[in-house]
């Protein structure tokens, strides 16, 4: 039988079954307190998924690279990188058509309702894929949150504005995949 190990990076309260769910705080829905920069308890070559929704943009913009590069380690060959993180173009956009600050300021500074909670960096699609590739990943794309086995899990790959209208308000998470190869 073929192990599948699958990561969830920086669960938070949101826990998805089948996965191993770790965040740095000790809350109920945590399988593994740890610091994601350090997964020592995970093989390198051992992970199939690695899922992280709106986590890198906590490390600063000189060190993203190397937990990035730390990560793709641990995924096997085939495996695949599944972020999500705050989406800068989206963001812009929809500051230039509402002008309304206060709707975009956690996307851009995090919620710091906690030590952790601080956002150091942002993307868009085209900076993000380079980093990806610069770092060995192929078939870099975004993906659709409502096509992944966590699509029920409403975290924040699924922040729109106006808040929680995904009918018809605007994606502010950029969902982006890549494989090892």
């Amino acid at each position: 039988m073929k192990n599948n190990l699958k990561l969830h990076l920086g669960c938070g309260e949101k826990h998805i079954k089948g996965f191993v769910n770790v965040d740095s705080r000790d809350l109920p829905t945590v399988d593994v307190v740890a610091d994601a920069h350090c997964l020592s308890m995970f093989e390198p070559n051992s992970v199939d998924l690695i899922y992280c929704s709106h986590i890198l943009e906590h490390f600063g913009r000189r060190e993203y690279k190397e937990v990035l590069e730390h990560w793709i380690s641990l995924l096997k060959d085939d495996g695949i990188l599944r972020l999500a993180v705050p989406d800068f173009e989206a963001i812009t956009q929809y500051y230039a058509r509402t002008r309304d600050l206060s709707q975009v300021m956690g996307l851009l500074y995090g919620g710091q309702t906690y030590p952790e909670n601080f956002h150091y960096c942002t993307w868009d699609f085209a900076t993000l894929r380079k980093d990806l590739e610069d770092l060995g990943l192929t078939n870099i794309e975004r993906y659709d949150w409502r096509e992944t086995e966590h699509a029920h899990i409403d975290d924040f790959s699924q922040a729109y504005l106006p808040h929680m209208d995904k009918e018809n308000g605007y994606l502010m998470s950029l969902n982006v995949e890549g494989k090892k190869s």
